[in-house]
């Protein structure tokens, strides 16, 4: 570990206090769901679109020979 003077361990205690106050918050559970929930959505969107694409023959398949 490098030298830290004052200044570095004040900051570093603010960080290490801010980590473990968010920590211990329910702002990561709220954000883990509201992760999935916009993972769930695009994969619907992909999905859809890619339905679309393959119906079509946008999909840039062999039928051009």
């Amino acid at each position: 570990m490098g030298k830290l003077g004052g200044s570095g361990l004040l900051v570093a205690g603010i960080v290490v206090a801010f980590l473990g106050f968010v920590l211990t918050w329910d702002l990561i559970d709220w954000l883990i769901q509201f992760t999935g929930y916009i993972m769930i959505i695009l994969g619907i969107i992909l999905a859809i679109v890619g339905g679309i694409q393959m119906v079509s023959g946008k999909g840039g398949g062999s039928s051009g020979y």
